[in-house]
C-alpha cells in the first residue's frame, strides 16, 4: 500500500510538473522571434493582412515576427509544415480559404485540417469582385454569361490554386450560371492580375484589396461583387445575385492557427494581443476601407466555422462535380 500511495504521489507531482511547466512556458512567451507562416506567395490578400497584424505583433509582444512566404498547392505546402511543428507558440499559420477547402480537393492530405491545428482567431472576412479586362466584350455579369455559353471552355479563370476563394467563386458561378470555363492557376495573386491584364485569362474572382488600384487605374473592369448586398466602398458594382445569378454568394476568411496542443495559456495570449490590433480604430480603418471586415472572434468559435465550412464545401463541389486529385 505504501509504494502504492508512493507511485501516486510520483503520478501527481509529474503532471504538477507539467503543468507549472506549461504556466512557466507562457510567463516567459515569447522569448524569441515567432515565424508566421503564409501558405501562399507574397502580395496578396492573406499576405497583406499577414504583415499588417505581424507589425503590431511584434511591438504587443515585444519579439520579431517573421513572415514566411510558402506558396503552393493550395496552401497545403506550408499549412504542413505549420502542422508539423512543435507546439510552442513560435510556429503559426495564416490561412485563406483553401484550408476547409483542401481535404475536399487533395486525395492524400498531409495532415488534418481539423484535429492538427489550434485556432486562434478569424483575423477577417473578404468579398470576391469579379473583374475582366477593359477590352473584354461583355460589360455586365448577364452579358459575360451569355457569351460563355455561346462558347463553351473557351473563356479562361485564373486562381492563386484550387481551394483559393477565387477559385471556389468561379466554380460556383459556372455552376449556378450553367457555364463551362477553364481553370489557369498561377503562383500568386500579383501573377494572377497581371495574366488578366496582358490577356492571358479573361476572368479573375479577387479581392478588393488588390483589385481596387487597378480598376482605378481603368487596367481591369469590375462586373459584380460575391456579397448578399453591394459594397461600400464601390456602390456602383451590382452584386453578382442581382445581375443573373440569384442566390450567389461567396465569403472567404483570413485566420490564424497554431500547431494542435500548442498550450493553451500561449493561445490566449496570442489571442487577446491579435483582437486587440483588429479592433484598434487604424486597423479598422485601413482594412475595412479595402473590403476586409475585421473578425477577432475566440478560438472556439473559430474552431466550430473552420469545421462548419470544411462540410459545407465538401457539399459544395460534390454537387459542382469537382473532384480530389
Amino acid at each position: 500500500m505504501q509504494r502504492l500511495h508512493a507511485a501516486f504521489g510520483l503520478l501527481i507531482g509529474l503532471g504538477l510538473c507539467a503543468v507549472g511547466g506549461h504556466g512557466r512556458a507562457a510567463d516567459a512567451y515569447p522569448s524569441r522571434p515567432i515565424r508566421l507562416v503564409v501558405p501562399t506567395g507574397a502580395g496578396g490578400v492573406t499576405d497583406i493582412l499577414a504583415r499588417v497584424v505581424s507589425d503590431k505583433l511584434r511591438g504587443a509582444l515585444g519579439q520579431q515576427i517573421v513572415v514566411d512566404n510558402r506558396g503552393g498547392a493550395g496552401g497545403v505546402i506550408g499549412s504542413d509544415i505549420v502542422a508539423k511543428a512543435p507546439p510552442d507558440g513560435y510556429t503559426l499559420l495564416m490561412v485563406f480559404p483553401s484550408h476547409p477547402v483542401n481535404p475536399s480537393l487533395v486525395r492524400n492530405m498531409p495532415f488534418d485540417t481539423v484535429r492538427d491545428f489550434a485556432p486562434i482567431t478569424m483575423v477577417g472576412t473578404v468579398t470576391q469582385v469579379l473583374i475582366v479586362h477593359p477590352s473584354f466584350p461583355a460589360r455586365s455579369v448577364r452579358e459575360l454569361i451569355a457569351y460563355a455559353r455561346e462558347r463553351p471552355g473557351q473563356l479562361n479563370f485564373g486562381t492563386v490554386g484550387r481551394g483559393s476563394l477565387g477559385f471556389l467563386s468561379a466554380e460556383l458561378f459556372a455552376s449556378m450560371a450553367g457555364v463551362r470555363m477553364v481553370h489557369v492557376a498561377y503562383k500568386g495573386a500579383p501573377q494572377v492580375m497581371t495574366a488578366l491584364i496582358g490577356g492571358e485569362i479573361q476572368i479573375y474572382f479577387n479581392v478588393p484589396i488588390t483589385s481596387l488600384p487597378q480598376i482605378k487605374a481603368g487596367k481591369v473592369r469590375a462586373l459584380g461583387v460575391s456579397t448578399k448586398s453591394r459594397l461600400a466602398i464601390m456602390p456602383d458594382v451590382p452584386t453578382i445575385a442581382e445581375s443573373g445569378v440569384p442566390g450567389y454568394e461567396v465569403v472567404g476568411w483570413n485566420g490564424i492557427l497554431a500547431p494542435a496542443k500548442t498550450p493553451r495559456p500561449i493561445i490566449a495570449r496570442l489571442h487577446d494581443e491579435i483582437v486587440k490590433i483588429l479592433r484598434s480604430p487604424d486597423v479598422v480603418e485601413s482594412l475595412t476601407a479595402q473590403g476586409v471586415d475585421p473578425i477577432g472572434n475566440t478560438p472556439e468559435e473559430f474552431a466550430a466555422i473552420v469545421r462548419f465550412d470544411v462540410a459545407k464545401w465538401a457539399r459544395v463541389l460534390k454537387n459542382a462535380g469537382v473532384t480530389p486529385d
